[in-house]
């Protein structure tokens, strides 16, 4: 559907990812899709065992905190992340406040490309859990876990934004819910 470009670096045991992606719609409407309740629900995969467990605040909002259940075979484990330094149509950070990772810092930059379009950038530094070992055992299926996930992301922004989904928005500019696309 679009073309969504990977970077992967790496400074010491922090890690950085970087997915990137050309939207067809203002920086603006990207970023009101993203303040909707709904918007992150719209964004797991349907092959994620994830789920919204609670979401504290209103939209993008400095200090928004969003807790979610992880489910791995018979365990799971619950994510908290806080909104942080939102800068209204242009980026905002999710930052983990307790979760799987040993340092989870995502931030999600609109830059206008254009008067009708955007670039939409996601930006993850990270550390992943257990030191050197979980580096070993745990670097490079992370690394596919991300492009899967973030291919997924993006594809879901752009189809929001198609003609038929635009076509369909109500009288206050919302875009119907996305339809999740089957697991792989």
């Amino acid at each position: 559907m679009s073309n969504i470009l990977f970077e992967h670096y790496r400074t010491g045991p922090r890690r950085s990812f970087r997915a990137r992606s050309r939207i067809a719609a203002p920086a603006t409407a990207v970023w009101r899709w993203h303040e909707r309740p709904e918007a992150l629900a719209d964004l797991i995969p349907p092959w994620d065992r994830v789920e919204v467990v609670s979401r504290e605040g209103e939209g993008l909002a400095e200090g928004t905190r969003v807790t979610l259940r992880l489910r791995v075979g018979p365990f799971s484990r619950l994510w908290v992340a806080e909104h942080r330094a939102p800068v209204p149509n242009r980026e905002f950070h999710d930052v983990q406040v307790r979760g799987p990772f040993a340092e989870w810092d995502h931030v999600h930059r609109f830059g206008p490309d254009g008067s009708d379009a955007c670039v939409m950038t996601d930006e993850v530094a990270y550390r992943l859990p257990f030191g050197p070992l979980g580096a070993l055992l745990l670097a490079r299926s992370v690394r596919r876990r991300l492009e899967r996930m973030f291919t997924f992301r993006h594809e879901a922004v752009a189809r929001a934004f198609t003609p038929a989904a635009v076509g369909a928005a109500d009288d206050h500019g919302r875009t119907p819910k996305l339809l999740r696309r089957p697991g792989p």
